[in-house]
Order: structure tokens, then C-alpha cells, then sequence
């Protein structure tokens, strides 16, 4: 978030591993969490809304196929918006608050459910919505790809239960579906990111998305659309490799074998919904 939305007449941070340097140096270890509280409230709700949906979408579309995959999953992102525009809302300015151009105004968020009352107390629930188009635009297809990706590499690499490799092949493909659903919309998530952090200095800039995307490339040319890319990529491997491999394996041996033996079309280990 700092990389994407730092001012490029005044950058802050040369880079990601400079700006990781940059925040223990200034900020101590714990610099490196703030907004923290946003994701630990939304994301297990998140996680069951996107898993729920598209294992209900791809059960009401019949076939388990490439397509189907696709558009189960675009369907599961599209939904869990709802909850995922507030939480970056309050991730983003939490993030940001006490940095940069902001670092001389007074910390105005307490933590990150303090930070989404007071927006809605100030601008109501168009506040608290704020970025939900580009989250909207950049979540769809980016959950299309995520599982996809995910069905894909588990039916090439042949993740079968017996298999002594299972774990490590499920963290590989999991953590390879979040590198491709984060570069399949990453621009957007650079809009969504100036969008929500737009007017907290107490100047707004950006009239909405295609004014935003014009001013950036404007000024910065298209590298823009990239800031933060690599630090982006570095968290999603971990991340995506743990959540699939986690979901997956808890569906395995929650379930009995009996339903596993209905349930599974062959000795490939399909998506969770699939199980």
C-alpha cells in the first residue's frame, strides 16, 4: 500500500526491501502490522464466503470444468466484496496514517474498527464503500483465476491422498494460484489502493476510477500500474499456499471415506468443493 500510493515527486521508499528497512528503522517491528486489526475481522468470514460460494456455484452449474471453475470462482469473489472494500478501507488508512505526507497530521483512527465508524459517521456508508467498484472490478476475475489455477495444478501435478508428497504439492499449487490471481488484475488493485487512500491527508484528488487511472499514468507512466507488485507477490505465495492447503486437507479428513469416495470423480484431489 505505501509503494502504490507514495507521492513520486517526494518517494519515500526506493523499493520493497528499502521500505521494509525503512519501517523497522522507523516504525520498530511493529510498524510492519498496522491496520492489522481490518484483516483479523474480515478475513475468516471472507474466507468462508469465498469457499462456501464456490463450492454452491460449481455444485449449481453441474460439470466440473475449466470454465465452470472460472466462473464459480468469479462468482465467490465477486460476493465477498462486500466485506473486502471496508476491510481494505480501514487496512489502507491504518497503513498510512503517521507516513509521509501524513505524518504531521494528528493519528485520527485508534484502531481499525474505530477508523470504519468514523468514516461512517463522516460520510456514511458511500464512506465506508469507498474503491468498492475497482474492488469489484479487480476481485472478480481475480477469484476466476484463483481457482482455476488451483484445480489445474492439482490435476497436473497428481495430488492423490495416499501420496507422501499430498502437503507439499497442495502448498505449491495454492501458493502459484495466488502469484496468478494477483498478477491477472494487479493494475486495479493500484487504483483501488489511491482510490481508498485519496482525501486522507484532507485533499482528494481523483473523481473516480478512469480519473485516477488517467492522472497516474500521466504522471508516472505505465510503471505505475506495478508499484508494490513485488512485495505483493512475496506475500501471496505464503499466504494462498497455506489457506488452499489448509481448506483441503480439512476437508479430507473431516469428511468420512465414504463421502470422499462419493464425492471425488477420480484419485485426484479436486478443489475443497469438489471433496
Amino acid at each position: 500500500v505505501r509503494l502504490q500510493v507514495q507521492n513520486v515527486e517526494k518517494p519515500l521508499y526506493r523499493g520493497t526491501f528499502h521500505c521494509f528497512q525503512s519501517i523497522i528503522r522507523q516504525e520498530s517491528a511493529f510498524g510492519l502490522y498496522k491496520g492489522i486489526g481490518s484483516p483479523m475481522m474480515g478475513l475468516t468470514f471472507i474466507n468462508a464466503l469465498v469457499f462456501g460460494v464456490q463450492g454452491n456455484t460449481l455444485r449449481a452449474l453441474g460439470k466440473d470444468t475449466p470454465l465452470n471453475q472460472f466462473l464459480a470462482g468469479s462468482a465467490a469473489g465477486a460476493i465477498q466484496c462486500i466485506i473486502c472494500c471496508p476491510m481494505e478501507l480501514a487496512k489502507t488508512r491504518m497503513q498510512l496514517q503517521g507516513t509521509g505526507e501524513y505524518k504531521l497530521k494528528m493519528k485520527n483512527y485508534k484502531n481499525s474498527l474505530d477508523c470504519l465508524i468514523k468514516i461512517y459517521r463522516k460520510e456514511g456508508l458511500r464512506g465506508i464503500n469507498r474503491g468498492m467498484v475497482s474492488t469489484f472490478i479487480r476481485e472478480t476475475p481475480s477469484f476466476g483465476f484463483y481457482f482455476l489455477t488451483y484445480d489445474c495444478m492439482t490435476r497436473y501435478l497428481g495430488c492423490e491422498a495416499e501420496d507422501s508428497y499430498v502437503i507439499p504439492k497442495l502448498l505449491f499449487s495454492g501458493g502459484m494460484s495466488g502469484i496468478v490471481s494477483w498478477l491477472s488484475t494487479y493494475p486495479v488493485d493500484v487504483i483501488k489502493s489511491r482510490l481508498q487512500a485519496d482525501g486522507v491527508g484532507g485533499v482528494t484528488q481523483y473523481n473516480g476510477i478512469l480519473d485516477c487511472v488517467r492522472k497516474s499514468y500521466h504522471e508516472e507512466g505505465w510503471r505505475v500500474f506495478t508499484r508494490g507488485l513485488t512485495s505483493t507477490l512475496l506475500r501471496a505465495f505464503p499466504v494462498n499456499a497455506a489457506t488452499f492447503a489448509t481448506v483441503t486437507v480439512f476437508l479430507m479428513y473431516m469428511r468420512s471415506e465414504d463421502d470422499l469416495r462419493e464425492c471425488e470423480p477420480g484419485p485426484v484431489i479436486q478443489q475443497p468443493s469438489s471433496l
